[in-house]
């Protein structure tokens, strides 16, 4: 049983009541990330998001931490670029305690001058560790490939020097301004009572409130047609290649995530049987989907030795190619549809994943998506949807791209993505 409501100060609250379970999760979710941030003060979402953790007037860090940990209970948090979830899974005789403790850590947080100088180092290791990781690297670099000085492109974690530059005064400010309630939602899931759940987080949240306010919305950034490297003394050369993608909220992304899948989702997929199975190129490559507010990527990502780059990246820009001419079998569509319903509901086996879903539906899009409906979504995907789809993103081609390690010739690179742009604008052209 759902149910969405709004307290009188303008926070979302969405709940499922599920009774065969004796656990509850819950989640506080704001609609603020790096995207809310400039080059100043990039990476401060992040920070706060630590500093949360630091102690409050009621409880020190460890308390914080012992109070959940000693009921069985997990308490952990995470930011990306659009939002950030402080979030609690513990048995449902604890949900009091859960809203309790997320409550305090956002209204009664001390954010003491020497918690927030050890975090500057923790964090300034956090980024030195992302550093030594490829992927990590490749990903910040091809979102500045994907969309330039737009506030999207920003690296989460910030940079070593904007992280060294907060002021406990920049960050109590930052908070009073984006972290309100207009901009968040409350996610609770799991066995509790229905009847006095309103109440309950009334409780806790009712008398939330903030002077200066800045209710977060997002513009819609443009694709930009990027090749970016970095060099990077690692044995492998990893990849990543983009293409036009669907934004947040279009019905569309189930039909993408299907062709996606089907692309390079898995052992089956297109890319994978090619390049790795039939040519041995490389030990991984898959693609996935990207999507956000007003925007939206296709991403396929590898690795491998570097002097089988040229090769590989032809060899995906054909098979895409043939993709897009070929799309996909009715036998294989029955297949995938089957396939997008399993993952997806597999997925929902947890109360903490239902909270997940539930919350960053009702943050971004301001409803429940409940398994019913995207049941329905996925079931409706035919012919037709699959041809506009492929129309609106896989037919552009390759887009824009990254690489990280310690050599590829750019110039070719640059040449085999700018005649594939011209060889997919002109399968456009004929299929209008």
């Amino acid at each position: 049983m759902y149910n969405l409501f709004k307290l009188n100060n303008g926070l979302r609250v969405v709940v499922e009541n599920i009774e065969y379970v004796n656990s509850v999760s819950v989640g506080l979710w704001v609609k603020n990330g790096s995207r809310n941030e400039d080059k100043n003060n990039n990476g401060i979402s992040h920070f706060i998001e630590h500093m949360f953790f630091k102690g409050t007037k009621n409880r020190s860090a460890l308390q914080i931490a012992e109070c959940i940990e000693d009921v069985g209970g997990q308490i952990n948090a995470f930011t990306g670029k659009e939002a950030t979830c402080f979030y609690i899974r513990a048995l449902d005789s604890h949900l009091d305690l859960a809203l309790d403790v997320i409550s305090d850590m956002l209204f009664n947080s001390k954010f003491l001058e020497e918690d927030i100088e050890k975090e500057k180092s923790v964090i300034t290791e956090e980024i030195n560790m992302s550093e030594d990781s490829p992927e990590d690297v490749l990903s910040d670099l091809h979102s500045t490939a994907i969309w330039g000085e737009a506030s999207i492109s920003l690296p989460i974690l910030g940079t070593e020097k904007t992280v060294k530059s907060f002021t406990r005064e920049q960050i109590l400010d930052y908070i009073n301004s984006y972290y309100i309630p207009e901009n968040s939602v409350i996610s609770i899931s799991g066995k509790f009572d229905m009847g006095s759940i309103e109440k309950l987080v009334e409780k806790y949240f009712g008398n939330w409130n903030s002077t200066d306010k800045r209710v977060t919305e997002y513009s819609k950034p443009k694709l930009l047609s990027n090749n970016l490297f970095k060099k990077k003394s690692i044995e492998q050369l990893h990849i990543s290649l983009a293409m036009t993608g669907i934004e947040t909220g279009n019905e569309d992304i189930y039909t993408l995530l299907l062709l996606s899948n089907v692309l390079g989702g898995g052992a089956s997929s297109i890319l994978f049987q090619k390049i790795r199975e039939e040519k041995g190129l490389c030990y991984s490559i898959y693609s996935y989907i990207s999507a956000f507010v007003n925007t939206g990527v296709v991403s396929v990502y590898t690795s491998l030795n570097p002097k089988y780059a040229v090769d590989a990246i032809s060899m995906i820009k054909d098979e895409i190619n043939k993709f897009v001419k070929n799309s996909i079998s009715d036998e294989k569509l029955i297949k995938s549809k089957e396939q997008l319903k399993g993952s997806y509901f597999l997925g929902l086996e947890s109360t903490s994943s239902r909270m997940f879903s539930n919350g960053k539906s009702v943050l971004f899009l301001n409803r429940i998506n409940t398994p019913e409906d995207l049941m329905e979504k996925i079931n409706k995907i035919d012919r037709t949807k699959l041809d506009d789809v492929m129309q609106k993103t896989f037919c552009h081609g390759i887009i824009n791209s990254a690489f990280v390690g310690e050599s590829v010739d750019m110039a070719i690179v640059d040449n085999i993505l700018e005649k594939e742009k011209v060889a997919f604008e002109n399968i456009k052209n004929k299929s209008i």
